[in-house]
């Protein structure tokens, strides 16, 4: 199976950063703990995720460690 193009968004005022998967969103992400669960969901083994791997995850204004 081809793993989804996932992309998080810059934070929003309010808290929190939005998660895309080829273009469906997956959740709002408080935090590392919540990206690799709405992966796992997604179908990313989670003991395969690097929060640094650009060809999965496209980061939007800011990195993995940016999320308010």
């Amino acid at each position: 199976m081809a793993r989804p193009r996932v992309v998080v968004h810059p934070p929003s005022p309010s808290g929190g950063r939005r998660v895309t998967a080829d273009a469906e969103i997956l959740g709002l992400a408080y935090g590392p703990g919540d990206l690799v669960e709405f992966l796992r969901r997604a179908g990313v083994d989670p003991d395969q995720v690097r929060l640094d791997d650009r060809a999965l995850i496209e980061w939007r204004g800011g990195g993995p460690e940016v999320w308010s």
